[in-house]
């Protein structure tokens, strides 16, 4: 029977319970174990696709089309399985399937209540579409002590109740902050943090102890004491130069011996670390370095963009090149001039996607910098449609083309998805539901033969993840490709524009999916690998002239 792995976490926010999952993951699936990630949210919204980047991070979709917390981007980059919708859930979620059997009458009139209703769901969604897997790893979003992870904490309680130890097992996140003034570890919090737990019910079996560094026996000696655990679950976890050092990091310190021990596994599988110490070497060896702008609207925190940062980390070890990465706000970039003076020093510029007016104009101007000064550019997205857009006001008579997403215009060079004008009649998408409203999931595109992008993939046939609402109107493909853009991606259909080359430029690409979200540190995204040897190359260039 599949076996549970539970991670909560405990002091703080952010202490790393999705790195932790994601390289536990990792260390499981190298063990030629089948394994399974899940997240679950304690917030109230259905699905993070309505809230703002800057306060909860980025978006990550599936394959088939979810809108999920961005951890699950770190469960596929770290162990290459594939998420899906049924890997994530949040309260909302919860509560709108719990009301929904209500008003069918589902509960034969019982009064409806947390427990054991909604407790109930919750188990079941650990449970469910589960085949082969041997283990299962749900991560519990928000901090122990939070009001809004009672259910789920009270749900796991049950279920260690219902399936016993040896199926079950607990894993708990804490800090162990280093007093620099008085030159000690504080095992206070973790402490805490444990008893919050045991107050639940729930008795942590290992305790990954997060710490700036080393700490000394006496303080692990002495959690082990305080929480009632083992010495040798107590794991220690040093803060690394990068995250993918944590796979190798939780394995020296004994992890799969402790999870193995608890689920009486007497036959340890042999483990291949090759991948991960053959990455890490190439990390610490880099011989060169390149400068990219990412000019955005999320700037303030770089989690807005997380799989665009892995994705570009990725084909920096992949080229052997560190990428340094500078977030430009661009509303900043007002003017030419501005422009000039911020972007100017930069080796590569990229512009991801985004939403609204606001900021559009500046990310116009960058790709004008772009364009102008042959820097090579990669328009994510919102980023693909601002270039076309771009473009098309250099022709005359369509000097004010825009996009109805920044309001009424008799140029909607970019419009919503069914906004397409037919015998003067227009379509349009129901905006009044937000959520669940964009084109999401894997989309297959198919790429112009003898293109740059044709020859990044190799191939003519692709199949790319997306999350937006509006498209390159089709109307104005005649108009865009006299504007100098090679519509070098299609749909199937040839009616929605996936990829945009210019002219006489480098290295100039648009895309309307997001490849970040496809990239790994083993397998890095093409496109990426492609962009930063450009940048690679121009700036050689540029040194010898």
């Amino acid at each position: 029977m599949t076996k549970l792995i539970f991670i909560t976490g405990g002091v703080v926010s952010s202490v790393g319970k999705g790195i932790v999952s994601s390289s536990l993951a990792s260390l499981l699936k190298l063990s030629n174990y089948k394994v399974r990630i899940r997240k679950l949210d304690p917030y109230l919204n259905i699905d993070p696709g309505t809230m703002n980047p800057s306060q909860h991070g980025e978006v990550f979709v599936t394959d088939d089309g979810a809108e999920t917390d961005m951890d699950l981007g770190h469960y596929e980059r770290f162990t290459g399985v594939i998420s899906k919708k049924s890997d994530n859930i949040t309260s909302g979620k919860v509560y709108e399937e719990v009301l929904r059997k209500e008003r069918k009458g589902e509960y034969l009139g019982s009064t409806v209540q947390v427990i054991p209703h909604v407790t109930d769901e919750i188990k079941k969604f650990i449970k469910k579409d589960l085949k082969s897997e041997d283990f299962v790893i749900c991560e519990i979003g928000g901090t122990v002590g939070d009001i809004e992870s009672l259910p789920f904490l009270e749900a796991l309680r049950q279920l260690r109740n219902e399936l016993g130890k040896i199926k079950t097992l607990f894993i708990h996140v804490t800090l162990v902050p280093f007093i620099s003034s008085a030159n000690e570890f504080k095992t206070k919090p973790t402490q805490h943090s444990v008893k919050e737990l045991l107050g639940l019910g729930i008795q942590p079996d290992i305790l990954f102890c997060r710490t700036e560094k080393k700490f000394n026996n006496e303080s692990r000696q002495k959690i082990s004491l305080f929480c009632n655990i083992s010495l040798d679950s107590v794991i220690m976890i040093e803060n690394a130069k990068t995250i993918y050092e944590v796979p190798l990091k939780l394995y020296k310190e004994g992890t799969l011996k402790q999870i193995y021990s608890h689920f009486n596994i007497k036959k340890k599988n042999k483990i291949k670390l090759g991948l991960w110490e053959k990455f890490l070497k190439k990390f610490n060896t880099l011989k060169q370095n390149v400068n990219v702008a990412i000019v955005g609207k999320y700037t303030n925190l770089s989690e807005s963009y997380k799989s665009l940062n892995e994705a570009l980390f990725h084909s920096g070890i992949y080229n052997n090149s560190t990428v340094n990465i500078s977030w430009i706000d661009s509303r900043k970039l007002k003017t030419k001039k501005n422009t000039e003076k911020i972007l100017k020093l930069f080796d590569g510029i990229l512009v991801p996607g985004g939403f609204g007016k606001d900021g559009a104009e500046g990310k116009i101007n960058a790709i004008k910098f772009a364009k102008l000064y042959k820097i090579p550019f990669l328009g994510i997205c919102f980023g693909m449609q601002l270039a076309i857009l771009e473009s098309v006001r250099n022709l005359k008579g369509y000097e004010n083309s825009s996009s109805t997403e920044f309001g009424p215009t008799k140029k909607p060079v970019i419009s919503m998805m069914n906004e397409w004008q037919k015998n003067n009649k227009i379509f349009k998408q129901d905006l009044k539901n937000l959520g669940g409203s964009m084109r999401l999931g894997s989309y297959e595109s198919i790429l112009l033969k003898n293109t740059l992008i044709e020859k990044i993939y190799k191939k003519c046939k692709i199949n790319e993840r997306h999350r937006h609402r509006y498209e390159v109107n089709y109307n104005y493909l005649d108009v865009i490709k006299r504007s100098g853009v090679v519509l070098s991606g299609l749909s199937p259909d040839k009616k929605l524009v996936e990829v945009m080359e210019i002219k006489n430029h480098p290295w100039f690409i648009g895309v309307q999916f997001h490849p970040e979200l496809k990239s790994t540190p083993f397998k890095p995204h093409p496109i990426f690998n492609s962009f930063i040897n450009s940048l690679i190359k121009k700036k050689i260039k540029n040194e010898k002239d």
